[in-house]
């Protein structure tokens, strides 16, 4: 089993990953899904057309010898028996220089069909984008076309038509061929009549197409000069392609260069033609062997896209790459990318290489070797600072790049063409050993980074809890209950905004006072949490100043400041996902070792969101999703890196990488990737967000109250804040096909308190606004679950932010800084509190272990230094640290990557005048 799905990966899916990318690129700019059905037929007839050109003529060779030896061989086979007649027809072979295993070339067609057929069939059988999609006379893509039925029996047209076509086909292909060929060929269209018989309408609509190029070259072949008609048939296309590009509006200037380039390219052999038919053709040289240059070069881009830049992705967050439930080794991902690298390059660049003829295969030697020059100055130099990406191979911003980025890149890229060139030209030499030491530096950065990868693994497996044990949060109607939530990138200015649209959350969050004037010390989780976590004494200039420690041990210290001072005071002590715990991406649990009566659990990722019962006809396997989409991108990510900066954005197609995912529909499949359309409209889920947004659904259940004395202590990070996506308005929940337009209709009067308006200008504000504002209805349900239970007044709960984000919403930059960085949320609810209110008080986050103890624990100190525990630190200017290092695995030394640092002091963040910058240090 294991050796046909390598088999698969190797051959069938890079034939499935090409149709499809052809096809969602194709229907993105027709608009109809028939359309790009006939575009994609036309784009891989077209590509495989030298390939059954040279099939066709091994098959006319072979018949050829058949008929030459037919009267020899029926004269052996009449006259001599046993030995005698199998030595008389070896000699009769060798005389004609033939042997037996040659008869295979008759069936080189056929053996290339196959595999076409399954990718096309795999791909168009369960595509979403043709479900419900009409064209022409099809009522549904998606479905078999059913025109009418006897009897209850459905007659599909389009089979009949396609089996029709292919016996005429049959008919003009074996005229004057023997019956064996006639039978096979007749045999085949009966077959495919069975096959295809209740296949979707797309899927045969698509193979008829094939047939009907199938005929229509049979008949062109015999046309008298054919090769130059097709030349004309391909200027023609690329003219029109180009008329069309220019008259439409709704491309972008990249999109229409590249739409040109390919019309261009389509005019080229009618050029060519015309150059060579005017000035003469000079006599060629002849072609030089270069089979071991062009598999060496394909083995090389193989084990960079398959190999090298996968597993440097991987190696970067590990863990990351996990999935808690199904605990999925990242290194598949890696060996997964290898065989659809190889099985690209390597089988099919072969199988191509094999059918051409000498000059052609010394152009293909030619454009690998370029090949490779160019995508190692693309990977290495170009596009290599585009922000965070997620594990769902997405950035956070759209990907884009400017106008002189693209024109470096493109003279980069001529003039490492021409070098490259030039060195084939002159220098071939030195082409093999130049392409061995690549191939020897990729294995070994690779194969180190891939070691890295497994360790990881195995690291979590044996560090981690599993996804077994049940978590629990327990509350006591009788004691004293303190809940800290870290809520990971929230917005603290966006906060009066979301109230206002939902006032009906004043009732839910009584008791809470919202502080608007709360600073954070770091831009980062890894810089602004400890302070939140420990305290004053864990900013990031305290941290600094104790240079003779790990900073790994110093974020671990501030990690059980608070569990550890409570758990110390009787309080029952529970931790939910504690920020880079062990400075790793998956929170390591055991920094809490030396305390087993904590309870500890690691909550991200655990709960699958389709679980429900609303969705239980629809339940998805998300692991399985989750790895199929990585399985695939991350080739396809490869690909893009090792491209240049004007096909990027093409490849990237937003996240989704051209996977065919419709805008409309029911739920098929999970997306892990959310493609956006403008601020209101998206299709697919974001991995991430539904990892936290899950947690904080399943606060109600997995919360036990009791009616003990005991006072509990209750501690959680979430991530729902900090993965921005687009959310279905007015319940801002996920759906795999979100449409805000009726809703967002006004974006400034609606986002305008008291005269001062939050941009929602640009998709990640408003993505953000999204996930901050389920944040808060999710903590609703939770209030009310606590409040139905008994346990909400005797519960003292603080929601703060590690830090905020440049969002660009209030203007409010410093030294080119957008000070939203350090702008978190801060809402606290105490003991028996009522109403909703908001203080102007200066407050930083670090007030949080303060806040917590205050009235519980006397006179607090830090466990682990035995300071005292206070918030008079922030009196007086405040120094504030923008690092480069934004995750544990850049800050892993003593003290934290080289940034800008900032002074405030003030009352109001979003006062500029309130920041000073300080310095780079």
């Amino acid at each position: 089993m294991l050796f046909f799905s390598f088999l698969y990966s190797l051959i069938i899916s890079p034939l499935v990953l090409f149709f499809e990318v052809v096809f969602s690129i194709a229907n993105r700019l027709i608009g109809n899904a028939g359309l790009a059905i006939i575009f994609l037929s036309l784009a891989v007839n077209f590509l495989v057309l030298p390939l059954y050109k040279r099939a066709d003529e091994l098959q006319k060779e072979e018949r050829d010898i058949q008929q030459k030896m037919e009267p020899m061989v029926k004269h052996i086979r009449r006259t001599f028996k046993g030995d005698e007649r199998f030595l008389m027809l070896q000699e009769c072979y060798r005389m004609h220089h033939y042997k037996p295993i040659y008869s295979l070339k008759s069936s080189v067609s056929l053996l290339l069909q196959i595999p076409f057929f399954i990718a096309a069939y795999n791909l168009l059988s369960n595509m979403q984008d043709l479900k419900g999609m009409p064209f022409g006379f099809i009522a549904d893509l998606g479905r078999e076309d059913a025109m009418f039925t006897v009897n209850g029996f459905p007659v599909n047209v389009l089979p009949i038509l396609m089996t029709v076509i292919n016996i005429i086909s049959g008919i003009i292909y074996t005229k004057g061929r023997s019956v064996k060929d006639k039978i096979q060929t007749y045999g085949l269209a009966v077959i495919f009549l069975v096959l295809l018989y209740h296949s979707p309408s797309g899927l045969v609509f698509y193979w008829l197409l094939n047939n009907v190029f199938s005929l229509l070259k049979n008949v062109f072949y015999k046309l008298k000069h054919p090769g130059k008609v097709l030349k004309i048939m391909s200027a023609a296309a690329g003219a029109a392609l180009l008329v069309a590009t220019v008259a439409r509006t709704d491309l972008d200037l990249r999109q229409k260069i590249l739409l040109s380039v390919c019309s261009i390219l389509l005019c080229l052999p009618l050029v060519f033609e015309l150059f060579n038919k005017n000035h003469g053709s000079k006599a060629s040289k002849p072609a030089v062997k270069c089979t071991a240059v062009f598999f060496m070069g394909t083995v090389l881009l193989s084990l960079i896209t398959g190999l090298l830049i996968p597993s440097a992705v991987i190696n970067d967050s590990a863990l990351e790459f996990i999935d808690i439930m199904g605990s999925t080794k990242p290194i598949s991902y890696i060996l997964n990318s290898m065989c659809l690298s190889f099985g690209t390059f390597v089988f099919w660049g072969g199988v191509f290489f094999f059918f051409m003829n000498g000059k052609l295969r010394e152009t293909f030697c030619k454009a690998v070797w370029i090949i490779c020059g160019v995508s190692v100055i693309d990977y290495l130099l170009f596009g290599t600072n585009l922000g965070i990406m997620t594990s769902a191979l997405q950035y956070e911003k759209s990907l884009s790049f400017t106008v002189s980025e693209y024109l470096i890149n493109i003279l980069a890229v001529i003039l490492v063409s021409a070098v490259f060139l030039l060195i084939f030209v002159k220098l071939r030499v030195i082409v093999k050993p130049v392409l061995i030491i690549g191939m020897m530096t990729v294995i070994a950065i690779g194969g180190l980074n891939a070691a890295l990868v497994a360790q990881s693994f195995d690291w979590y497996k044996a560090h981690t809890n599993t996804a077994t044990d049940t978590p629990s949060i327990p509350l006591s109607k009788n004691g004293k209950n303190v809940i800290v939530i870290m809520l990971d990138r929230a917005m603290g200015t966006e906060i009066p905004y979301i109230f206002n649209e939902k006032p009906e959350l004043k009732e839910k969050f009584d008791g809470f006072t919202y502080y608007p004037n709360t600073i954070s010390y770091g831009s980062w989780t890894v810089i602004g949490a400890p302070a939140l976590y420990g305290g004053y004494e864990y900013t990031p200039e305290r941290i600094n100043a104790r240079s003779t420690e790990k900073l790994k041990d110093k974020h671990n210290e501030a990690l059980r400041v608070m569990p550890v001072l409570f758990g110390d005071n009787g309080f029952n002590v529970t931790v939910c996902d504690p920020s880079y715990a062990g400075y790793s991406f998956i929170p390591n649990l055991s920094i809490y070792a030396d305390h087993p009566e904590f309870n500890c659990y690691n909550l991200s990722g655990r709960y699958n969101y389709f679980s429900d019962a609303a969705n239980s006809a629809k339940v998805v396997n998300t692991s399985e999703r989750l790895n199929k989409m990585r399985n695939r991108n991350f080739f396809c990510f490869s690909l893009m890196k090792i491209s240049p900066l004007i096909l990027q954005e093409t490849i990237y197609d937003d996240g989704l990488y051209n996977e065919s995912v419709s805008e409309t529909g029911e739920l098929y499949d999970v997306s892990l990737s959310q493609h956006t359309f403008g601020l209101s409209k998206s299709t697919g889920f974001y991995l991430d967000f539904l990892n936290a947004f899950t947690t904080l659904t399943k606060l109600p259940e997995i919360t036990t109250v009791s009616d003990s004395t005991q006072n509990t202590f209750f501690m959680m990070s979430n991530d729902t804040a900090h993965s921005p996506c687009l959310l279905q308005e007015p319940d801002y929940v996920p759906s795999i096909s979100v449409d805000n337009t009726k809703y967002d209709v006004d974006m400034v009067s609606r986002y305008t308190i008291g005269g001062k308006t939050m941009k929602m200008e640009d998709y990640n504000q408003v993505m953000h606004y999204h996930v901050n504002m389920a944040s808060y209805l999710q903590f609703a349900k939770w209030f009310d679950y606590m409040r139905e239970n008994g346990v909400y007044d005797n519960t003292r709960i603080i929601i703060v932010a590690d830090h905020g984000r440049a969002l660009g919403q209030f203007n409010v930059n410093c030294n080119g800084t957008d000070m939203e960085y350090f702008t978190p949320a801060l809402l606290v609810k105490d003991f028996n509190a009522t109403g909703f209110n908001i203080s102007k008080d200066f407050m930083t986050n670090a007030d949080t272990p303060t806040i917590a103890t205050s009235g519980l624990i006397k006179d607090p100190v830090n466990p682990f230094t035995g300071k005292k525990i206070n918030s008079d630190a922030k009196a007086g200017p405040q120094k504030i640290f923008w690092g480069d290092g934004n995750n544990s695995e850049q800050e892993s030394g003593n003290v934290f990557y080289p940034g800008s640092w900032f002074s405030y002091e003030g009352n109001d963040p979003l006062d500029p005048k309130n920041w000073k910058f300080i310095g780079n240090y």
